[in-house]
């Protein structure tokens, strides 16, 4: 195996030392990022073209993160959205073009190229290792990723937290009423009184904000359909009962999950509807289906639940 690709395989990149140290020279490591055969992605760090090129954007912030605790040492610790990278946590509506540190040796916070540095109370309890990277704990790198977002992707980050289980609701709201008061911090007493695991996506989360800012009712979460007999139909996203109304959110990827073997695409769509009818006919209840497409006309869902809800009866 070709020693630099093993390095990409353990840390995702390389440095220029460590070409060197396997024979490419100056002359050699520029031809390679000219014929696009190595990618430059940060001052003396590389990886293979191919293997960067089949990384999402989450992926390459988390080398970009490898990379930047390697060159900066142990004095400082992955926070806020790269922390929250590192924790396997989705960042969805986040800017990733830049690394964010917090430090630990006390140094001023400030902005050095791809790296954003932040000063920060730290103790010794605050600083974990996960993958063997040194990033401060999920609560907080949540809350500190979150406090330089807007509600709607504050709320999918609490959510997906919650979700992936980094964090429950208890540690979620402590660690706010320690933070509260810092910079930024304030406007995310929202988003933290509405966190809540069940959200199955950030796609229903953006639901449960979008239903939020047009004033309809909090829906209750992965509810339960069952039969007069008590066998469980279904489980759909959202349930207002209030408004006899079912309501779910379509991922363009949905019916590829629902896939089963030899299934095509056709089937599992065909399989949908018959699972909503079923629903519908158990509940008779009208059912609401939502796509990323939906949120940007957030006044036309509120009218779409009226008509829903009127039909419903």
């Amino acid at each position: 195996m070709d020693p630099l690709r093993f390095l990409t395989s353990e840390h995702g990149f390389f440095t220029r030392q460590e070409a060197r140290e396997a024979g490419y020279d100056d002359r050699a490591v520029a031809r390679m990022v000219r014929s696009r055969t190595w990618v430059r992605f940060r001052r003396g760090y590389y990886a293979f073209a191919d293997e960067w090129e089949g990384l999402d954007e989450v992926g390459r912030h988390r080398v970009r993160s490898s990379a930047v605790l390697r060159s900066l040492g142990d004095v400082v610790a992955l926070s806020h959205v790269s922390g929250s990278v590192r924790h396997d946590i989705e960042v969805w509506g986040a800017p990733l073009d830049r690394v964010h540190v917090t430090r630990l040796d006390g140094g001023p916070g400030r902005i050095e190229g791809d790296v954003v540095h932040h000063e920060g109370l730290t103790v010794d309890n605050d600083v974990m290792v996960v993958a063997g990277e040194r990033v401060l704990p999920p609560a907080r790198c949540a809350l500190e990723a979150g406090s330089r977002l807007s509600n709607e992707p504050a709320l999918c980050l609490f959510d997906a937290g919650l979700r992936n289980r980094k964090f429950d609701h208890e540690e979620l709201a402590a660690q706010f009423r320690l933070m509260q008061h810092w910079p930024f911090m304030r406007h995310l007493h929202i988003p933290v009184r509405m966190a809540d695991g069940r959200s199955g996506s950030v796609g229903e989360s953006r639901g449960r904000w979008t239903f939020r800012i047009v004033g309809l009712p909090a829906p209750v979460l992965q509810y339960e359909v069952r039969d007069r007999h008590g066998i469980l139909i279904g489980i759909v996203d959202w349930w207002w009962p209030q408004l006899n109304l079912m309501g779910e959110f379509d991922g363009r990827i949905k019916y590829g999950r629902l896939l089963k073997p030899g299934q095509n695409p056709g089937d599992a769509v065909f399989e949908e509807k018959k699972r909503e009818d079923e629903l519908r006919e158990v509940t008779g209840a009208a059912m609401l289906r939502l796509t990323w497409a939906d949120y940007e006309r957030p006044i036309e869902i509120r009218r779409r639940v009226e008509r829903l809800a009127r039909l419903a009866g």
